[in-house]
């Protein structure tokens, strides 16, 4: 596998890297204030795309100690958002699932940063609007493949 990067693969990297800072900070902008970090959405997110998961599997796919996803875990079943509950493939090992409640608060969270974000667009000129929609495709290749590393470093699947 070659590691090294060309000075365009790195120069487009350090863009992206910056733009993504920057994104970060409209995403927490738009977000409603219902209490939910942004690891506890995305990990709503990752349990409503994947189907449950093991908290140590969650734990890498979020970036965050097992301690840390452990703990969070604890914080969503209180708030009823996600439950436990036994592998049907081996009941020693528990799995975290996402409960209707929990669906509803990201579709909840989502509705919100929607029309939120549809006041911002509305600002920006149609070039703009329609590279954005054209950059979907290539944000969610970024995205999938990021995930797919970590699963493959961590010697785990999907």
């Amino acid at each position: 596998m070659e590691s090294s990067a060309s000075g365009s693969e790195r120069t487009l990297a350090a863009g992206i890297a910056a733009g993504l800072e920057r994104l970060i900070g409209l995403v927490r902008s738009l977000s409603p204030p219902d209490g939910l970090s942004l690891t506890a959405a995305a990990t709503l997110a990752t349990l409503e795309r994947s189907g449950p998961r093991r908290l140590t599997a969650l734990a890498v796919q979020e970036g965050v100690t097992q301690p840390a996803m452990t703990q969070l875990v604890a914080r969503l079943q209180d708030s009823g958002l996600v439950r436990r509950e036994a592998d049907p493939a081996d009941g020693r090992v528990v799995q975290v699932r996402l409960t209707d409640q929990g669906r509803e608060m990201l579709a909840r969270r989502r509705a919100v940063r929607a029309e939120r974000l549809a006041g911002i667009l509305a600002r920006i000129s149609p070039a703009d609007q329609a590279a954005l929609g054209a950059a979907l495709p290539a944000i969610d290749a970024l995205a999938s493949a990021r995930r797919d590393d970590d699963l493959l470093a961590h010697g785990r699947s999907s």
